[in-house]
């Protein structure tokens, strides 16, 4: 490029920049957010207030981490094979395709034997960020289902608000704890991570390495992935919904059964004593889908 070329196009940004600045306000917005479709402010407050869900055919919108739910059901606080807990919370809100989930591997959990399975939070009544608890759970696809499977005889729900779940997981993380980790937890593993629809399936990296250990190869392994925490309960993420094209995936998992040195990596130094988390930059927070606009604000 030359440099009287250079110059031009420098130039031309500097007018456009200018344009900007001198347009009326609804005008310089604009500007700013061609092709970005950014949507109200990832204010959480805002969304954990909301009590009730919008009014509208169900739609998952946006990422797990910055999105929201149209349309969101509440799932019952019991069904066939489960037990909602914590329901106080008010968490327990998710695109259909989620509640057939749970309600799916509840039922095949069931039909092989395991007691009532424990389930956590799914999302929000309109989805959006939460105050505390998940970064993720924002567009109604993700649900907590706890490893835990002693027998539960029914209760009310005001009895399951306060609940010790123990670890599955050594105290060094190293591995799982032979006292407490059974060939029925692997079922119960298996059960959910072979479930229609489903993206993946986060559990404690040690939990990782036991299913390795005793099934590898196996095609449902890819679909179980290693994260932190996630000791004594799993994460489900479904993949977007056909009636929600505002929904975004992430990329799927890597092939194979992911019992290599991506695993490996896990117990390593690094993973084990990770950089404290570092605050977040001064600025207004990030913005959600444009499409979130009307959820927010919906009567």
């Amino acid at each position: 490029m030359t440099p009287g070329a250079a110059s031009l196009r420098a130039l031309r940004a500097a007018c456009l920049l200018g344009l900007l600045a001198l347009a009326p306000p609804a005008m310089a917005q604009q500007g700013a957010q061609q092709g970005s479709q950014q949507g109200p402010p990832a204010s959480a407050a805002d969304w954990a207030a909301l009590p009730r869900p919008s009014m509208a055919p169900p739609r998952a919108i946006g990422r797990t981490n910055l999105g929201c739910l149209a349309g969101a059901q509440a799932l019952a606080p019991e069904g066939p094979g489960w037990q909602a807990i914590r329901t106080s919370r008010n968490r327990h809100w998710g695109h259909p395709a989620t509640l057939g989930l749970v309600a799916h591997i509840a039922g095949q959990a069931r039909a092989a034997g395991l007691p009532d399975l424990w389930i956590g939070d799914l999302s929000q009544p309109r989805g959006g960020p939460m105050p505390w608890g998940h970064a993720s759970h924002q567009s109604g696809l993700d649900a907590d289902i706890w490893l835990d499977l002693r027998p539960k005889p029914r209760v009310p729900a005001a009895m399951r608000e306060d609940l010790t779940i123990p670890s599955l997981v050594r105290a060094d993380g190293q591995d799982v704890d032979p006292a407490r980790w059974t060939a029925r937890h692997a079922t119960l593993i298996r059960i959910a991570a072979e479930a229609p629809g489903l993206d993946r399936l986060l559990v404690n990296p040690a939990i990782k390495r036991r299913l390795c250990a005793d099934h590898a190869g196996a095609p449902w392994l890819r679909r179980v992935r290693p994260w932190r925490g996630h000791d004594s309960h799993m994460h489900l993420r479904l993949r977007c919904p056909a009636d929600s094209p505002g929904c975004q995936d992430i990329a799927p998992p890597p092939p194979g059964d992911g019992c290599d040195a991506s695993l490996d990596w896990w117990f390593s130094a690094e993973a084990r004593q990770p950089p404290p988390r570092r605050p977040a930059p001064p600025g207004p927070p990030p913005r959600l889908p444009a499409s979130c606009t009307a959820v927010l604000e919906a009567r």
